[in-house]
């Protein structure tokens, strides 16, 4: 069977519809959906354009990928519209695992891991065997990942938290000042603020919350996954803020300072 035929059999279940009912609402003859569903007949350019328009996917799509290796959170963003076909970059496949329940699991790149994961993030026998788990309060709908961060470059987030991300499928929709894990073959897994020029210069350019860190730039031709920031989880207590207390010590000491001047000029 077909790529083509497989998608939109597959995209027309998963709206639960008969083929009588999409055909009645694509005003054509239900035998000739069947016939492009069973690959009888083989769809013209006018035909892929109302399928496209009426799935919401690019004709490249419908037409290239084998929708049923899409993950669930890649599925539903592309019901949703994301089709990054539509918007001229290529369409990013990721590994995941499921549970037996059928959803989608949250797998753990620990510290130990992070190297394997460079150059194993695209391979289903590398990903498979990571540690996985569930947070109850995130959305079953979207796909997340957690990374174990290490160094002090985003204070007040310590050295060693575990970072949870939503994986970002269209670079175009990063925010500007939001926190992402992103991973470059030359870097590996960094975690930080961004900045967003993938249009006007093709480029992102990293923050970190550490002032004592310099910002740089990421060409998007070296970067090959981007995670959106959901929260973290850390076993050790924030350290204290030492800066704010040296300006607190200050600011009391110039205040006794100054009572003391005060005191001797009313003398």
């Amino acid at each position: 069977m077909s790529i083509f035929s497989q998608n939109i059999k597959l995209l027309r279940k998963r709206k639960r519809f008969t083929q009588d009912q999409m055909a009645e609402s694509l005003t054509m003859k239900r035998s000739t959906l069947s016939g492009y569903e069973n690959e009888i007949a083989h769809p013209n350019m006018q035909a892929l354009v109302v399928f496209s328009d009426y799935f919401n996917v690019s004709i490249d799509t419908l037409i290239k990928v084998d929708l049923s290796k899409l993950a669930e959170s890649q599925l539903n963003q592309l019901e949703r519209g994301y089709d990054v076909f539509i918007r001229g970059s290529k369409l990013r496949v990721l590994t995941t695992t499921v549970g037996a329940d059928n959803e989608e699991n949250i797998e753990l790149v620990a510290e130990k891991a992070k190297a394997g994961y460079t150059s194993g993030f695209a391979d289903p026998e590398y990903i498979k065997v990571l540690p996985t788990f569930r947070l109850p309060f995130l959305s079953k709908q979207k796909k997340y990942r957690t990374f174990q961060i290490s160094g002090d470059s985003m204070l007040p987030i310590p050295d060693g938290a575990y970072v949870t991300g939503e994986y970002v499928q269209n670079w175009n929709t990063i925010k500007d000042k939001g926190a992402y894990i992103v991973l470059t073959l030359d870097d590996g897994i960094v975690f930080k603020v961004l900045e967003n020029r993938i249009k006007s210069e093709n480029l992102l350019r990293l923050h970190s919350l550490n002032s004592l860190y310099e910002p740089y730039e990421i060409a998007v031709s070296d970067i090959r996954e981007i995670w959106r920031f959901v929260n973290y989880i850390s076993l050790e207590m924030p350290e204290a803020n030492e800066i704010r207390q040296d300006i607190a010590q200050s600011l009391d000491m110039l205040r006794r300072e100054v009572k003391q001047i005060q005191t001797k000029l009313n003398l």
